[in-house]
């Protein structure tokens, strides 16, 4: 059944789903105990496991929460953000989704009342992971074992103090105060209405690069936090296109995909390397020509963090790029090669598979690995336009 609502049995709900799979679970609860997070950790250690609860320490006083919980959460490979004022539970567990009244404790998990519904419905997990990943960018960095071994601390001295039974001074709340979501604006609404999508290659087959390059290096080097540099006049992406950026790496030889920008249609004049351009960056006397991009956003870390294209190809076939799905679909004899369709290209066209697909690993590898942070990229070097009136 694609959805279910529940009333009862919230342990043994958990408990199948994550019998039936549990590579990947992330968790949106505000009170997580110490013996609830073992029975979550019952059916092996999950490859991916995020969590998204309170930092509250006076709630840990009061006996809500355990700091001992995200402890042994933590030991288990999980990464944990806290957010101030966190009410919602929900659990996504593979690809099921599960949204309840319940805490991640045994007493709700038991005995409570509480309701909710579990669905694997394409339409209504993919709303449920949005919303998670919505508020794990917003929720700051994980925390770390020292942090929470400090809490622990903190929370021990003032439990032996006589805890919540006396009045004492606040311990305070170390989450983030995320305020409420804007109805508005969304920063990723470009990629749901991007029409086009292409992959910008940086590097050739002379100069590939070590997978443990750094991110934010080479975006400094290409100075893609902008502009996508060309040898030849782009005609091609238009206004509003995913440029996807992916760097030629070696050990083994692939193309590596590190980052995500809305493109810009290049406009003679405007997108031609400046005489400042070249002197900061000399390889652009031979690639000139930009498509410049804006909102642009970064896997933190190194190459090795990025999205394998490769894989893309081996998963899509013809069906990765324009010109070989078009191939394929006309049948006339037309290179259908995904690898041929790449050689000697500064870029490629891929296809609406070929953009969900990697979209979808994109937000992973964001949710996984972070990303390179505004105040980072302020501190890049960004160009000076002189405003044109058309």
């Amino acid at each position: 059944m694609n959805f279910r609502l529940v009333d009862s049995g919230w342990l043994g709900l958990l408990g199948r789903a994550l019998q039936e799979e549990n590579s990947r679970v992330r968790i949106i609860c505000p009170f997580i105990k110490e013996q609830a997070a073992l029975r979550i950790l019952e059916h092996g250690r999950p490859q991916n496991l995020q969590v998204i609860t309170r930092f509250d320490l006076d709630a840990f006083v009061e006996g809500a929460s355990d700091v001992e919980a995200l402890q042994i959460l933590q030991s288990r490979g999980a990464q944990i953000r806290g957010i101030r004022n966190l009410h919602a539970k929900v659990y996504l567990i593979g690809s099921n989704a599960i949204v309840t009244s319940a805490n991640l404790t045994m007493r709700a998990l038991r005995r409570n009342h509480e309701f909710g519904f579990e669905s694997s419905d394409p339409e209504i997990f993919n709303t449920c992971a949005k919303y998670f990943e919505d508020l794990w960018q917003r929720a700051g960095k994980s925390v770390s074992r020292s942090k929470l071994d400090q809490w622990y601390g903190k929370v021990q001295h003032a439990l032996s103090l006589g805890g919540g039974s006396r009045p004492s001074a606040k311990l305070g709340d170390e989450g983030t105060d995320v305020g409420f979501a804007q109805e508005s604006h969304n920063e990723h609404d470009w990629v749901a209405a991007a029409e086009q999508g292409f992959v910008k290659f940086f590097g050739e087959g002379t100069n590939r690069l070590d997978r443990s390059y750094s991110i934010l290096s080479e975006v400094e080097r290409a100075g893609c936090h902008w502009a996508c540099s060309y040898p030849k006049r782009p005609r091609r992406p238009f206004d509003g296109a995913l440029m996807f950026m992916g760097r030629l790496v070696k050990s083994p030889n692939d193309i590596l995909i590190f980052g995500r920008a809305v493109g810009m249609q290049h406009k003679d004049g405007r997108d031609d390397a400046s005489e400042a351009d070249l002197v900061q960056r000399p390889w652009k006397v031979h690639w000139p020509y930009y498509v410049r991009v804006h909102d642009a956003e970064f896997i933190d870390g190194t190459l090795s963090a990025g999205i394998s294209l490769n894989e893309l190809m081996d998963a899509l076939d013809s069906d990765a790029f324009g010109t070989t799905q078009r191939h394929a679909q006309a049948g006339e004899g037309g290179n259908t090669s995904p690898r041929a369709a790449i050689m000697q290209q500064p870029h490629v066209e891929l296809t609406t598979e070929a953009i969900a697909w990697l979209n979808e690993r994109f937000e992973e590898r964001i949710a996984r690995h972070g990303k390179i942070s505004r105040k980072q990229l302020a501190k890049l070097d960004w160009p000076t336009i002189p405003y044109v009136k058309e």
